[in-house]
C-alpha cells in the first residue's frame, strides 16, 4: 500500500467513527479532559495543515485563518489558542464545515504526497499516527460524554467486553535486558532510545484482571479501607466519593455499565477497565502483588496477549537515556509531559488498526480513568 493510501485510509477511519453520530453529538464536551468529535476532526486536519503544508508547500493557501486559534491544542510555540474547556462551546464552525475543511486538506496533502520526499514523508508518518491517537480519544471521549444522557445512547459496538481466558503466572527470570524500540519504522520519540536495564526474578499474570475479581475487592470494602491506597488515592475517593469503576451503576444489587452499546449488565468474566492508576495499585495491594513496572511488561509481552486495555504500570512516565527534544513545535508532543504522569503498556479495543507495538508508552495522570485502562498483575520471587 503506498503512503497516499495509507494516509487516505487513516484519515477516511476518523470519519467511519462518526458516522453513527446525529449532528448534537459533535459539539459535547462533559468534562475539560474530553474533548468533542468535531473538534477532533478539526485538530488532527489542522495538524497536517500547520506542520506539513504551511511551512512546505508555498504554494498552500490557509482557507481558515482563525482555525488556527480554534484547534491548536497544546502546542505554544504556535501562538494562542481556545482554552481547552470551551472546546465544547463552538457550535461554529459547523460539522460540514470541519468536513469541508478536511476534504480542502486531504487533496493539498495528496499533491504534496506525491513528490515522495523522505522528510516530509516522515512528517506524514507522524501525522498519521497522531490522527490515530485522536481516533482512540475520540473515541472514549464519545463514550464519557454520552455516559450524562439518561437515555443511554446506542452509537457503535467495538467489542469492549470479552471474556478473559484463565490466568496463570509466568516466571521471568532476572538479568539484563534490552529496552526501547529497536528498528527502522515509526515510533514515538519517548520509545529512544534503546538501553540496558537490570530486571530481578518476577512472575506476570498472564490475564488481565477481571471485573469479577475486582466486584471481590470492592465486596470486601476496599474502597473504604486506607491501608490500601496511596495518600493521595485515598484523597481522591474521600474528595470524589468513589464506590466503583467508571461507567459502573448499582441498580437493585445488580451493578450495570454503560457502554458505546449502551447499558449492560456487567460481564464477571471479562476484562475490567475505566479503573486509575490509585484504583490499580489499592486493588494490587488487597491481592498482596503488585503492579508490573514498565520494563517488566515489555520484556515478558511476547509470553501472554495484550491489547484489550491499556495496563497500568508502576513506572513514572520518565525519558529514556539520551531522550532529546526535537527542535521546534513537534519537540512539545511527548518531552514537555514527562512528569506527574504514570506508564501505561500495551493497547486498548479502541486503539486503531497498526497503532500498537511492545514498546509504545502510554501515558496518564494517575487519577484519570476515562480511557480503556485495565490491570495486570505481578509479584517479585
Amino acid at each position: 500500500m503506498s503512503l497516499a493510501e495509507e494516509f487516505q485510509g487513516v484519515r477516511n477511519h476518523s470519519l467511519k467513527i462518526c458516522e453513527n453520530l446525529i449532528t448534537e453529538d459533535f459539539s459535547l464536551q462533559a468534562s475539560e479532559e474530553v474533548s468533542p468529535p468535531k473538534w477532533h476532526l478539526a485538530h488532527t486536519t489542522w495538524f497536517f495543515e500547520q506542520f506539513i503544508l504551511v511551512p512546505n508547500d508555498p504554494e498552500y493557501e490557509v482557507k481558515h485563518p482563525q482555525f488556527n486559534f480554534l484547534f491548536n491544542s497544546y502546542y505554544n510555540s504556535l501562538g494562542a489558542r481556545t482554552a481547552r474547556n470551551h472546546r465544547g462551546l463552538m457550535s461554529r464552525p459547523s460539522v460540514s464545515e470541519v468536513r469541508s475543511y478536511r476534504a480542502y486538506v486531504d487533496e493539498a496533502m495528496k499533491g504534496l504526497i506525491q513528490k515522495n520526499d523522505s522528510g516530509l514523508n516522515q512528517l506524514v508518518i507522524l501525522g498519521m499516527n497522531h490522527e490515530q491517537q485522536h481516533q482512540e480519544l475520540l473515541l472514549t471521549d464519545l463514550k464519557y460524554n454520552l455516559w450524562f444522557n439518561p437515555l443511554n445512547p446506542r452509537v457503535m459496538d467495538i467489542g469492549e467486553y470479552a471474556n478473559e481466558p484463565q490466568s496463570n503466572w509466568i516466571s521471568m527470570k532476572e538479568g539484563v535486558y534490552q529496552i526501547g524500540y529497536k528498528g527502522d519504522s515509526f515510533c514515538y520519540d519517548n520509545e529512544l532510545n534503546s538501553h540496558k536495564v537490570y530486571i530481578h526474578d518476577f512472575a506476570i499474570a498472564s490475564a488481565l484482571v477481571t471485573n469479577g475479581e475486582y466486584l471481590e475487592f470492592m465486596n470486601d470494602g476496599g474502597y473504604d479501607d486506607p491501608k490500601f491506597w496511596h495518600d493521595e488515592g485515598w484523597a481522591w475517593i474521600k474528595d470524589q466519593e468513589v464506590k466503583a469503576p467508571l461507567y459502573w451503576e448499582k441498580q437493585d444489587d445488580e451493578w450495570f455499565y454503560y457502554t458505546l452499546e449502551g447499558q449492560k449488565v456487567i460481564d464477571k468474566s471479562a476484562a475490567l477497565a475505566h479503573v486509575n492508576f490509585y484504583e490499580a495499585s489499592a486493588f494490587a495491594n488487597w491481592k498482596g502483588l503488585r503492579l508490573p513496572t514498565e520494563f517488566e511488561w515489555e520484556v515478558a509481552q511476547d509470553q501472554f496477549e495484550w491489547g484489550k486495555r491499556w495496563e497500568w504500570t508502576n513506572s513514572a512516565y520518565l525519558p529514556y537515556p539520551g531522550f532529546t527534544v526535537a527542535p521546534g513545535a513537534i519537540g512539545e508532543y511527548n518531552g514537555k509531559f514527562m512528569v506527574n504522569q504514570m506508564v501505561l503498556r500495551g493497547a486498548s479495543v479502541a486503539t486503531s488498526p497498526n497503532h500498537s507495538r511492545p514498546t509504545y508508552r502510554n501515558f496518564f495522570h494517575p487519577n484519570y480513568r476515562w480511557q480503556f485502562m485495565g490491570i495486570r498483575l505481578a509479584k517479585s520471587l
